[in-house]
């Protein structure tokens, strides 16, 4: 990683955008040690990457008033998407209109699954 990249961060995680952005300022945190995903992070390094995750959301937010929500996302494995084998969390700022109708979030990444009854869980 070239650190010219790198956003913010600290001697256990550290930030760096997306090259290839779903939305604008798309960020990633990425562990310094290297693990495959995020279910090999110490209990350390998950709390560093909840940090990171929470300080980027703030500065987006300041950064860019059209962001109304997010997306936290992971891939964990071959078959669920995952094509870089060192661990990494996604943060994608949402913004209204941003896709024609965000119902069912992250259930959109399987067609057909973000539909579901209002009553239903999410």
């Amino acid at each position: 990683m070239d650190p010219s990249h790198v956003l913010t961060g600290n001697d256990i995680v550290f930030a760096v955008r997306d090259i290839y952005p779903v939305t604008p300022l798309h960020t990633l945190v990425l562990p310094r040690r290297h693990v495959p995903t995020y279910f090999d992070l110490n209990r350390r390094e998950t709390a560093a990457v909840d940090d990171l995750l929470k300080q980027l959301r703030n500065d987006i937010l300041n950064d860019d008033s059209t962001v109304q929500g997010f997306n936290i996302g992971i891939n964990i494995g071959v078959v669920a998407g995952q094509t870089i084998l060192h661990c990494h969390v996604h943060l994608i700022p949402r913004r209204h209109g941003d896709v024609p109708d965000p119902w069912g979030g992250v259930r959109a990444i399987i067609p057909g699954k973000a539909r579901y009854p209002s009553s239903g869980s999410g």
